[in-house]
């Protein structure tokens, strides 16, 4: 499949899921802004995978990132984001999403699984895990993974870079 082609809008990632269901595949979900793409990511990734047939990417918006992150971010814009994120193999569709939480889509797709790492925000977790649950889907969080992360990239430029001119 071409990387273009994994790419899907809401509409369409809705008529897949449930053309899947009826294939009986397993359907696991995961969401993020994905801004700076490292390794953590794709662990996480794969990892998310391993729990299905197929992974579908729900992509914060570059709205929704601003809302969560602040106005300087994203760094990178949600077409090249979403781009970069299809094209890694554990990854079978992505999609992006408008709000500041990926809630009305899951309930679209009704994934059988829906994955997250990070840090625990037990609302959201319970509010997340509660939804999935109310199909009779799982909740999996896989912790917080040490090493890199998008921030932390960023502090590393920004400490590197402090007293030099990049024009």
């Amino acid at each position: 499949m071409l990387i273009k082609d994994k790419i899907k809008s809401k509409d369409e990632i809705i008529n897949i899921s449930n053309e899947l269901r009826k294939q009986e595949k397993i359907i696991v979900t995961t969401n993020g802004c994905f801004d700076i793409l490292h390794c953590n990511h794709i662990n996480y990734l794969e990892k998310s995978k391993s729990y299905g047939n197929i992974l579908i990417v729900m992509l914060n918006s570059d709205s929704s990132v601003k809302m969560l992150k602040g106005e300087k971010r994203p760094l990178v814009p949600q077409e090249q984001r979403a781009k970069i994120i299809a094209s890694l193999e554990p990854v079978d569709y992505v999609v992006i999403f408008e709000e500041i939480n990926p809630l009305n889509l899951m309930k679209e797709i009704k994934p059988d699984k829906h994955l997250k790492s990070g840090e625990i925000i037990e609302e959201k977790i319970r509010i997340e895990k509660e939804l999935v649950e109310s199909w009779g889907g799982e909740y999996i969080h896989l912790g917080l993974e040490e090493g890199e992360s998008t921030t932390s990239i960023i502090r590393k430029i920004l400490e590197a870079y402090r007293n030099e001119s990049l024009l």
